[in-house]
Order: structure tokens, then C-alpha cells, then sequence
């Protein structure tokens, strides 16, 4: 079919996380919180549905953004709610980003900043992080044209680490454009970035409700930046982009703060764990800051392992990056999601049996 733009035709599609249906696996792949949501987000969907569904939600979910700033310390004129943060990685492309634009990101990080820029008819310029993953000033400078925006996953994923606060700020102070902080795993973390915020009008961050309150099949996302800022993103999303059912949840899960402190508790113990274990197998893993960890191995191949575990049933996420080992460090590895304690102990059970 030739009805399509060139650009299109021409790019490749992102590719999301397998999804496979029934209880029979034990999935690890897609950093999912293995518990269930808070009891009060059931609550106040079925009030909605009771309620009925016949009239148009809140456009700007003020309900969320009132409690949101309560819990995050903003007026609610700096969020900005997404249908999941994917979406506001999306509404911040389209709103920045035309066709020959650059957009900047660290590599390898998350894939989807190549297909959004891909969209948008966009040059990407990746940088690579340093072998311990930190961030060098060629993310500032990088000498493959000036970005009209720039992608940095905080905590980062693969590798689940953190580029410190302070760091972002002077990243963001030295970069031409704005700076979008993904900290989609931030509430596993030590730090955050949301006071860089008040201070840099370039600095935005995006969140989601995915991982943190157990709501990936809710799909809700923010993003907090200056109220002029906002005040433009508006403009390009969706008129009625988060329907009235994830608004309700979505505000129930982010008031239910003591929920989210004894499950992040739980995932972090199980996470602690898992990585000591690793080790133990001969994995190199880097200290996590995520609900997942990121494992490589100096010898074993790792797809085959990959393929293994997922037909013993356990399906956990290969990952291949192109020109990131230097012949000492694997661009290839194995992210695994932190699971429940039962989950993990049967992930590395079928683990060691595999291992030589």
C-alpha cells in the first residue's frame, strides 16, 4: 500500500514485552509488580462503573492531579495525566520534535524514544553510558547535531541503575533542549528528580502507575514540569485521552501511601535476594535501583538460556545491544523482573539446573 508516508513504511515498529495468556507461566519479563493494586483502587472503580459510564471523563483528570500534588508537593497545574507515561513520552515528541529534528538519548535504554522519533521523521543520537554506567559529558555535546529533546530512563533500564540528581541538574543546565526524565521505576529507588523541576524549567518528568501500584492493565501516567510548560503539552494530547475508570484508580492508588510503602518493601527484600543468588550462579548484575536486575554473564551464552527457561515456563526478557560490549563487557543479557518470593526461588531453581 502507497498511501503511506515513506518514513513510515520504511521504520521499525517497538516491539512490547512478550504477553502470554494463563496462569501456567511465571512472567518476569515485562517488570509487572507480581501483587495485586491497592484494595482501594477496586473500590473506586466499581463506584464508577455503579455510577455509570455514560458521560466523558474529566479531560484533565483534576481529581489525580489535586491528590498527586498533595503527595508529590505541587500545585496541580504542574501535572500533566497520560494514558500510561508512554503516552507522555508521546504528547513531548510530537510537541517538540519535526521531521530532521534530533533526538537525544543514553544507550541502551529504553527502545521506545527510537520509534517515537522514528514518527516523527526524526535523527536519533545515542550516547553511550560509561562502563559503569554513568553518563559523560558527550550526552551535552555529542557531535551528531543539536537535539530538540533529550530521553534519559532514571532509574535506567536495563541495567537498573541511577544517574544521581545533582548530575541530571547539570546535564540539563549544559543541553540546548529540554530534558525528559523517565523515572518509570522511581519509587524503587533512593532518589528522584522532581526537584530539578522547580529549578530548571527544561527539566520534565514523567511517571507511570505501571510498575510502582500494580496497575499496567489500568494504564495511567503523569508528567510534572512548570505550569507554562504544561500549559503547551495540553495542547497535543488526546482531548479525553485517560477515561473515567483510570481516573478513579489511578487517584485511589496514589492516596494509598502506606500500600505502596509495604509492597515496595516486599519487592525490594525479594530483589536483594535475587541479586545475591545470581552472583552466586556466575552472573555479573549490577546493583539495582528497579524492581528488576540485569544479569550478564562472562561466558555463558545467554539466549540459549533465555529460550530454556522460557520452555521450562518461566519467561524472563533477552536483551541485545549492538556496540555496547567492548570485548570485556556483554552487550547481551538477562533482565528479570522481581517477582514474588515463590516466583524467583522457581526462576532460579530452573536456573541452576541449566548452568554448568
Amino acid at each position: 500500500m502507497s498511501f503511506f508516508r515513506p518514513h513510515i513504511v520504511a521504520m521499525t515498529g517497538y516491539t512490547p514485552g512478550e504477553q502470554p495468556r494463563g496462569d501456567k507461566v511465571i512472567k518476569l519479563n515485562t517488570n509487572e509488580n507480581p501483587y495485586h493494586c491497592s484494595p482501594k483502587v477496586k473500590a473506586a472503580i466499581g463506584r464508577v462503573v455503579t455510577q455509570g459510564l455514560q458521560k466523558y471523563p474529566d479531560p484533565a483528570a483534576t481529581a489525580f492531579r489535586i491528590r498527586a500534588g498533595d503527595v508529590l508537593g505541587f500545585e496541580p497545574d504542574w501535572i500533566l495525566c497520560g494514558n500510561g507515561s508512554d503516552e507522555l513520552l508521546t504528547i513531548l515528541t510530537r510537541a517538540l520534535v519535526g521531521p530532521g529534528d534530533c533526538v537525544r538519548f543514553a544507550y541502551p535504554s529504553y527502545v521506545l524514544y527510537k520509534t517515537l522519533a522514528d514518527i516523527q521523521d526524526a535523527r536519533c543520537d545515542l550516547v553511550n553510558f560509561n562502563a559503569d554506567w554513568s553518563l559523560g559529558d558527550a550526552f551535552t555535546h555529542s557531535g551528531a547535531g543539536t537535539p530538540r529533546l533529550a530521553f534519559l530512563t532514571n532509574p535506567n533500564s536495563p541495567s537498573g541503575t541511577v544517574v544521581p540528581p545533582e548530575r541530571v541538574a547539570a546535564l540539563a543546565d549544559a543541553l540546548p533542549c529540554p530534558l525528559v526524565v523517565d523515572e518509570a521505576y522511581v519509587d524503587f529507588a533512593d532518589t528522584h528528580c522532581l526537584d530539578l523541576v522547580r529549578e530548571n524549567e527544561k527539566v520534565i518528568v514523567t511517571r507511570t502507575l505501571s510498575k510502582s501500584y500494580a496497575l499496567c492493565g489500568l494504564r495511567f501516567g503523569f508528567a510534572v514540569a512548570q505550569p507554562h510548560v504544561v500549559e503547551q503539552l495540553v495542547k497535543v494530547k488526546d482531548s479525553y485521552n485517560c477515561d473515567a475508570l483510570s481516573i478513579a484508580g489511578a487517584t485511589a492508588a496514589i492516596d494509598d501511601q502506606a500500600w505502596l510503602a509495604e509492597t515496595r518493601g516486599k519487592i525490594l527484600a525479594t530483589r536483594g535476594r535475587l541479586t545475591e543468588r545470581l552472583r552466586q550462579l556466575g552472573f555479573d548484575v549490577v546493583d539495582s535501583q528497579t524492581n528488576f536486575v540485569w544479569a550478564t554473564h562472562p561466558s555463558e551464552p545467554l539466549e540459549p538460556v533465555y529460550q530454556q527457561l522460557k520452555a521450562g515456563g518461566v519467561l524472563v526478557r533477552y536483551l541485545n545491544y549492538p556496540g555496547w560490549g567492548d570485548g570485556v563487557r556483554r552487550d547481551d543479557g538477562l533482565r528479570v523482573s522481581v517477582g514474588t518470593d515463590e516466583q524467583i526461588d522457581a526462576c532460579l531453581a530452573l536456573l541452576a539446573s541449566l548452568l554448568p
